[in-house]
């Protein structure tokens, strides 16, 4: 692990901190009415957690039943949950809600690039779709136990794919579809993937035939372990297609048979792995498997979302990550949810587009991502009150904490003050939701991931590994105690899974975040340990820094990282984006400076803050904070790869504009 410090001296949240309780209607119909019903469940959970992560796998069609709930040892990074208990994941989010007369409910509605295209999609259409795909991946030569790549953009066909997999007992693999030919090499070659499923060519906001087909046949040559590429016409954009090698999805699909049994799978049978990119080395393959990973997805969906039949629920999120997978396919489709598929971008054709899909769709459900939020908010309100927003009962937030201003925008401009927000933290490697508000019970503190689920057990550590008891106390945020949904191991390479999340804290899991249990014994996540900058002695988190700016009015986003001082040793410099209509000047930077010395004290103030039109992100809204070091530090003939950005353009801008 790289070395780190714990903040110290300064608070990552607003000095004045409004708390927001639920609603009387919102708190009348829900499944966790008041804080008591949620110390009483808590309280349960804890006391006898096997009873209660029984309780929960019963959500799930078993076709037997466990011998045991669970056998996990921390000190030996060793993890089992539903020891002996057989299932299918594909059976239990498609076949059990056709059986049980369910089949003319939407499962899947599908909303395309151009506002004009969308698709629905039954359960009884998704599960001949499925069964159909299973099949023409069995002709592939795919069995249980096989690795098989994704490589697609949003289109239902991904949804049917994921779950073809999951019905065969193949592990699948799904690499987002903005990744270069050369991640995708690396990827398949670490997983050993057999077949690779993807599309013609894609289609995202202004962006025309992406290069989809074409990348997987450049990688095709480096990947030796692949035998077959499958391939959807999503465009209609010609492709090079090789004889006895490549297949198009809508022919063997055609020619498959509509019925294939689900695949019978232990509990701890890999159900995916999941690539997540570490600070250096290797991409790092997460591998959840079948019984817990579901169940955990299940539970969670219920009780955050607070789910109930008829809702219609929209993740934004791309499949290429995890929330795509246990927020948008896994845990709602378990829970026989409906579900909104998007294909674009927020900002096409016009900064309306998410409001006009909530009106479209009447969805009730909306979870989404603070870096999504701020560029909307960025373009003012008239976008949002130009749509019918009514029928929204709940947002979420996921990817990063969410800041005090882009949560109060969300709050009155998108729910209207009526609808509770869900900031969930969580992880690729926890498999869902760790800490998050429950909508008909928690007070919210805006910014605040509040408190944790039920039967998951936070600590915070000091650098010691010293647990921190009581509250308001600072350290590190650490897991005492597994969960179903945790990740098993690092595919391929266990050693680097002990070393990464259990060696720094022996017999805890350490998910890599600092974090601060405040004086009411909420959660506030101040962002990974290793983004600490030390400015003459003091120890400044990037997020508490970026959080201050944030409070300045003119702000929409921005991002800090530190520079050599000859004095000082390290300096802050600061990336800003400012909101529509707002015009960079002395006066501004100004004011930027003495909102951070307010809130954080001067030690914290930026030495250099540079307006900037755009911010260098992956399409899942990371920071490429490295690429904002090296512009910093004036080292710009070297930034590395950006084929992965969402906008590489923004880089050049920001190159010209070093201040």
């Amino acid at each position: 692990m790289p070395a780190f410090q714990i903040m110290s001296g300064s608070s990552p949240i607003p000095t004045a901190v409004r708390v927001f309780a639920p609603t009387a209607a919102t708190s009348a119909h829900a499944h966790v009415r008041s804080m008591a019903d949620y110390h009483a469940l808590a309280a349960r959970a804890l006391a006898q957690p096997d009873a209660f992560w029984a309780e929960q796998a019963g959500r799930l069609s078993w076709s037997r039943t466990w011998d045991k709930v669970s056998a996990w040892d921390f000190n030996q990074v060793d993890i089992k949950w539903y020891l002996g208990g057989k299932l299918n994941a594909c059976h239990n989010c498609v076949d059990r809600h056709v059986a049980d007369g369910h089949g003319a409910t939407t499962a899947l509605i599908w909303e395309g690039n151009d506002p004009a295209e969308t698709r629905r999609l039954t359960y009884a259409q998704l599960h001949e779709q499925v069964q159909r795909a299973a099949n023409a991946l069995k002709a592939l030569g795919v069995r249980k136990g096989d690795r098989v790549c994704i490589y697609m953009q949003m289109i239902p066909e991904l949804a049917v794919a994921v779950l073809a997999c999951a019905r065969l007992g193949a592990v699948h693999s799904v690499v987002f579809g903005a990744f270069s030919a050369d991640s995708l090499v690396t990827r398949i070659n670490d997983s050993g993937c057999k077949v690779i499923i993807t599309q013609d060519t894609g289609v995202r906001g202004p962006k025309q035939d992406i290069a989809m087909k074409a990348n997987a046949d450049l990688a095709a040559p480096k990947t030796p372990s692949v035998e077959k590429i499958l391939v959807v016409r999503r465009t209609g954009s010609s492709v090079t297609m090789q004889a006895g090698r490549d297949s198009w999805w809508h022919e063997a699909l055609a020619a498959a048979d509509a019925e294939c049994a689900p695949e019978v799978m232990d509990a701890e049978d890999p159900l995916f792995i999941l690539y997540t990119s570490g600070s250096t080395g290797k991409p790092k393959g997460a591998l959840h498997t079948t019984g817990g990973y579901l169940t955990y997805a299940a539970f969670t969906f219920h009780y955050v979302f607070d789910y109930k039949p008829g809702d219609v629920y929209w993740c934004t999120a791309d499949v290429g990550w995890v929330t795509g997978h246990s927020y948008l396919i896994y845990g709602p489709m378990a829970n026989r949810a409906t579900v909104v598929m998007f294909e674009g971008v927020p900002n096409y054709p016009d900064y309306g587009r998410f409001w006009q899909v909530i009106a479209k769709h009447k969805v009730n459900l909306f979870y989404t991502a603070p870096t999504a939020l701020r560029a909307l908010m960025k373009e003012g309100d008239t976008w949002p009150a130009q749509h019918d927003l009514s029928s929204l009962r709940l947002l979420g937030s996921v990817g990063e904490p969410i800041k005090e201003p882009e949560w109060l925008w969300y709050h009155n401009v998108i729910g209207k003050a009526r609808c509770p927000i869900v900031d969930t933290w969580w992880q690729t490697e926890t498999g869902g939701i760790m800490i998050s508000p429950l909508p008909g019970a928690t007070p919210i503190k805006p910014g605040s991931a509040t408190l944790p689920l039920f039967g998951i057990q936070p600590q915070v550590v000091d650098e010691q590994g010293t647990v921190l008891e009581g509250n308001d106390v600072r350290g590190c945020l650490v897991l005492a105690a597994s969960w179903p949904g945790q990740m098993r191991t690092v595919y391929g390479d266990h050693p680097r899974f002990v070393d990464t999340y259990f060696k720094r804290f022996p017999g805890k899991y350490f998910t890599g975040d600092g974090c601060w249990r405040d004086p009411d014994g909420y959660y506030w996540i101040t962002g990974r340990v290793d983004d600490i900058i030390i400015v003459s002695g003091h120890n400044i988190g990037t997020a508490e820094v970026e959080g201050a700016i944030g409070q300045h009015p003119a702000v929409a986003e921005a991002a800090v990282v530190a520079f050599p001082h000859d004095i000082k040793g390290n300096a802050i410099y600061a990336f800003v984006t400012l909101k529509t209509g707002q015009a960079a000047s002395d006066e501004v930077r100004k004011g930027i400076n003495l909102k951070v010395r307010d809130i954080l004290g001067p030690h914290a103030a930026p030495e250099k803050i540079q307006f900037a039109e755009g911010l260098p992100k992956t399409r899942s809204g990371k920071i490429m904070r490295r690429i904002l070091r090296k512009i910093a530090e004036g080292h710009v003939e070297d930034l590395g790869d950006i084929s992965t950005l969402a906008d590489p353009t923004v880089v050049e801008s920001l190159v010209s504009g070093r201040q």
